[in-house]
């Protein structure tokens, strides 16, 4: 293990966005508006899943979290992105940049593994609809919530650990518009090889098994509509779990992308564009996809608008 050296490189800057000053306004109010929708919608989904009591079961409680988890995503990485492209102002501490990894991989990895949980959800409501109250109990949720977010934090801090107890030394150009692990890993003026060895296989390991519970839920929620072949069952399986999977393909497609591959294959602009679809358009699609496939969201969202009408 090579040894801790936090002063040689005492801050980092960000590059990658636009240097043209009519494309960084242009940029600034795009990202400015997406940011704002999805903070208006992630905080009316939750004040919808807290207030209607239509919405008091384990779905919507793992959906609640799912849209804090929205809501903290772009949070960490957005303003300092606005803030360059209005204010030009692309510095960002050591310390600082170590705190925006550690909440983003968190965040992440907590979302993964949300989406898992929220698979077995989704596979107890088909297969054992009868036994769904018993199995998804209050005690239950709580704990798989807390597990997954104590999982999220523990993998953020093995892999915060391993990217920031390397040497800096040379560059502080970090080709990105946050603080990811790819590019960081670049500036390192240590040998990364066995630390970028450790940070796929955990990544691979963790990932790939969430994958494999919520790809072994989906299998049995189908042998399950294949075996009953009722009338209808397509179309009440499909509104139970259809929203869920369209989020689970979207943020496991754009997440893979992004680090479960070595570094070698990295591509600054493509990176970019990836990073930015599941660090701003998934945070903003998800309250989205929710709403429009699922009757009782949407009746919620409506008794919530009307109320804010009212106070206005």
């Amino acid at each position: 293990m090579q040894r801790v050296n936090l002063s040689t490189v005492s801050e980092f800057v960000f590059v990658g966005l636009s240097d043209a000053p009519e494309i960084r306004l242009l940029l600034f109010v795009l990202f400015l508006l997406i940011y704002l929708a999805t903070m208006a919608g992630n905080i009316m989904l939750l004040v919808a899943i807290s207030t209607d009591s239509h919405l008091h079961s384990p779905m919507y409680f793992f959906l609640g979290n799912l849209s804090l988890l929205d809501l903290l995503c772009p949070t960490i990485t957005v303003p300092k992105m606005l803030g360059a492209l209005l204010l030009e102002h692309k510095v960002i501490s050591f310390s600082g940049c170590l705190f925006q990894h550690f909440s983003l991989i968190a965040v992440v990895g907590t979302e993964i593994f949300l989406l898992t949980v929220m698979a077995y959800d989704r596979y107890v409501a088909v297969c054992h609809p009868l036994r769904y109250p018993s199995i998804m109990s209050t005690k239950l949720c709580a704990q798989l919530a807390v597990g997954t977010w104590a999982t999220g934090l523990l993998n953020s801090l093995l892999h915060t650990s391993l990217v920031f107890t390397l040497s800096f030394c040379g560059p502080n150009k970090i080709q990105q518009y946050y603080c990811d692990i790819p590019p960081v890993l670049s500036l390192s003026c240590s040998s990364t090889h066995s630390r970028e060895l450790v940070i796929l296989v955990v990544a691979g390991v963790l990932g790939s098994g969430a994958c494999m519970v919520t790809v072994v839920s989906y299998i049995y929620i189908l042998l399950e509509i294949l075996a009953r072949n009722s009338p209808g069952i397509w179309h009440k399986a499909f509104s139970t779990c259809g929203s869920h999977l369209t989020i689970v393909c979207l943020f496991y497609g754009t997440t893979i992308c992004t680090y479960v591959r070595p570094s070698s294959t990295y591509s600054l602009q493509w990176d970019r564009v990836v990073s930015m679809l599941y660090g701003m358009l998934t945070p903003l699609l998800n309250p989205i996809i929710y709403s429009l496939r699922n009757k009782e969201v949407k009746c919620a969202l409506k008794r919530v608008i009307s109320q804010v009408r009212r106070a206005l």
